[in-house]
């Protein structure tokens, strides 16, 4: 359960208000001092290339921003010059919007940063729309866009040399306090009140965010070379605790037995609502721990965590004692993982003791290369996309397309002074996907709407010019800090703000709001439409592909612990990329389902079979995660005395699912891997070898229903 106060202190030291006060200052100062020197048109202009290049400057590697904020410069320059240039032609001005839309939409093939790029090329053009010059003066005003982009970008710059650190700790903190919420989704598992098949879809939505806040932090630690190649003590220690985090958050994965049947047999003793307790309480300490590092203040908790884990050890054994006819043995082993994960938050805490310098950890063996993903601006990606196959080339089309009607459209209607705007909602809310367009038409709507009526309510009773220009700065922070984070409440903050901006321009009135709503209204519809009825991208159709991606990720995980158990060397990034990949692949499939299932019914493939499939590749990760954090703990020893044809099969199962998925996929499991275990005589198990027994059989399950869900997803075809 997410804490309002500890929501609002997160944000305070987030990178989204740390993002929107730099934003807000890198736009806003050029027009201020412009304006007390008398140059206020330029300052606007200089400030408009400053709002393009601040759309490039998302978190990520210095030298990342840096190159992307660079590009950017070049390409708005570019757009406004031959914007300048056509803008008194409309016949040339619609093949500009045309071409331009179509190929700056195309930059998402590059990623995240390059589609940044392209949407800040396309504001600069649809800005440049309304903007009357004369040819000699199309070159100076593009000359001014330049430099309000150059001064952002050395703003930019400048903040990161005084803070080299801070984006690392807030993407950092932001990673563990996710985690954090992820382990308290985990306590509800023990709480014999709740509903185990919402608790599933809970934990299932939190793995979403938890594997995005991990990728954000590899970008930030192993793509940043100062950090990298650096040997100060600071950027060891965020390396060894993001290390610590992904394994407490294997740990807490790996918390998981069959829920149902240790309710039944241990729901009346009440030791489940006690291990429910000690994993919140550590979760709490792991939040305390991420606020800490990310508002860099000194870390204090006064909960002793090795006694809560005695105290529940005692509990545990008070159990086995009273409830013999049950056995306790899988309470001790959740109280194992409980116990590692007290521990690695306390490794967590001492890494940020102030005597602390990491010189006594051994950090060669991570590889860090291997665990971030690289992007190429290879043209030929771009020339392979350029097919109906891929989904951004018609995207790209959908939005040149729809971006010539609503051109179009507003050269044929008598229209407002500010017509641009319908252009500019067309390109905000088109994305790839119908779900995430319906998605962000509907915050569009409903943040224009309240930011009118705000922003009328405001300019109505308020004449004060100092009240306006205070609201004005709150409003644009606002806007730019939850730009990521919520676009609706920044759309609600945009628009009385563009209201007031105008107010101070003399522009508009009553008149004024009208048009906003009204222009939001016609780009909104004709968006939606578009999305619906022009080469419509539905998530059923990708589903396949991450369907076998899930199942790929998790028989090479399954095929570690199998190479581990059968006494073979598994290096550690060897392991831990694997893992990586099982966590990636089931957060991307997951996605994509709660994107299909806000998409029209008629649309909707096989939602009930890949709800059931996600939850139970869930399973499987974690039943493989709680024996290789078993194979890997010092203090458990695995018993040899099983039969290992459990895992034998399950592989078997998986690779079927996966071939049946992609018949081009061909991956043999290493003949007689299995049998270096197989002992000729055994002597009678012991609980220990009863209980990995129970979990191997369980694997084997669990494979053999995924490939019967494989088998029913491709009878009914996507």
């Amino acid at each position: 359960m997410k804490r309002p106060t500890r929501e609002i202190k997160y944000f305070l030291f987030s990178e989204y208000l740390s993002d929107g006060l730099r934003i807000t200052l890198g736009v806003l100062l050029p027009s201020l001092l412009a304006a007390q020197l008398g140059y206020f048109k330029t300052g606007l202009t200089l400030s408009l290339g400053a709002l393009c290049v601040s759309i490039v400057d998302s978190p990520g590697p210095v030298q990342h921003k840096r190159n992307a904020m660079l590009i950017c410069l070049g390409c708005i320059f570019l757009v406004a010059l031959v914007s300048g240039l056509v803008q008194p032609y409309p016949f040339l001005l619609g093949a500009e919007i045309l071409a331009f839309c179509f190929f700056f939409s195309m930059f998402a093939v590059y990623g995240a940063r390059a589609a940044a790029i392209g949407t800040a090329s396309l504001l600069i053009m649809v800005l440049m729309i309304d903007q009357v010059l004369l040819p000699a003066e199309v070159l100076g005003y593009c000359g001014f866009i330049l430099a309000g982009g150059l001064w952002y970008l050395g703003l930019s710059l400048i903040f990161f040399r005084v803070r080299p650190y801070l984006p690392v700790q807030q993407a950092l903190g932001e990673c563990i306090h996710e985690t954090a919420n992820f382990l308290r989704l985990k306590a509800e598992f023990y709480k014999t009140s709740t509903n185990l098949e919402n608790d599933y879809h809970q934990l299932i939505k939190q793995q979403i965010l938890v594997s995005e806040k991990q990728d954000a932090v590899r970008e930030l630690l192993f793509k940043s070379k100062f950090i990298m190649e650096s040997s100060a003590t600071t950027g060891r220690v965020f390396v060894l605790t993001f290390v610590d985090v992904l394994d407490l958050y294997e740990r807490t994965t790996a918390i998981h037995y069959d829920y149902a049947s240790l309710r039944d047999k241990f729901g009346a003793t009440g030791i489940l609502t006690d291990i429910a307790h000690a994993i919140t309480i550590i979760a709490d300490v792991l939040d305390n721990v991420g606020f800490s590092i990310q508002s860099n203040l000194h870390s204090k908790t006064k909960v002793n965590l090795p006694a809560q884990v005695e105290n529940l050890r005692l509990k545990i054994e008070a159990v086995g004692k009273n409830q013999s006819e049950n056995s306790n043995l899988a309470l001790k082993k959740i109280l194992i993982n409980i116990r590692n994960l007290a521990q690695r938050t306390d490794n967590i805490l001492t890494y940020f003791n102030q005597k602390y310098t990491g010189q006594e950890a051994n950090t060669s063996q991570l590889e860090y290369s291997r665990f971030v993903s690289h992007q190429d601006l290879d043209p030929k990606k771009f020339r392979d996309n350029l097919s109906f196959a891929s989904v951004t080339f018609k995207h790209a089309l959908r939005v040149a397309l729809v971006s010539l009607v609503g051109f179009i459209l507003t050269k044929l209607l008598p229209y407002g002074a500010h017509s641009y705007w319908i252009l500019l909602t067309i390109i905000v809310i088109l994305k790839p996907g119908f779900s995430l367009t319906k998605q962000r038409n509907m915050q569009r709507i409903i943040g224009t709407l309240t930011g009118s009526t705000l922003g009328f309510l405001l300019l109505a009773f308020i004449t004060d010019t100092r009240a306006l220009f205070i609201l004005l700065l709150l409003f644009m922070i606002g806007t730019y800090s939850f730009q990521r984070l919520s676009y609706v409440v920044s759309v609600i903050f945009m628009t009385p703000f563009v209201l007031i901006l105008f107010k101070f321009l003399d522009v508009g009135g009553t008149g004024l709001v009208q048009e906003r709503v009204l222009d939001t209204l016609i780009g909104s519809g004709l968006a939606f439409t578009a999305s619906y009825l022009l080469f419509p991208s539905w998530e059923a159709e990708q589903l396949k592909d991450y369907l076998r991606d899930v199942l790929l990720a998790n028989s090479k995980y399954l095929q570690k612990l199998t190479e581990g158990l059968a006494g073979k060397t598994v290096l550690v990034p060897d392991y831990r990329l694997v893992r990586k990949e099982v966590y990636v692949s089931a957060a991307n499939l997951s996605a994509a389902f709660q994107r299909m299932i806000s998409e029209p019914k008629s649309k909707q493939k096989n939602r009930k079979e890949i709800h059931k499939f996600i939850v139970l590749n869930h399973m499987l990760s974690a039943y493989i995660a709680t024996i290789a954090a078993a194979m890997q703990s010092k203090d458990q020893v695995l018993p040899e005395v099983v039969s290992w044809r459990p895992l034998r099969r399950a592989l078997v199962y998986l690779q079927d699912g996966i071939e049946k998925l992609d018949p081009t996929y061909t991956a043999p499991i290493p003949e007689n891997l299995l049998n270096e275990v197989e002992i000729s005589e055994k002597p009678e198990p012991d609980e220990d070898a009863r209980l990995l027994q129970e979990q191997l059989s369980f694997i084997q399950k669990v494979s053999q229903d995924i490939s019967r869900i494989v088998d029913s997803i491709l009878s009914n075809s996507f």
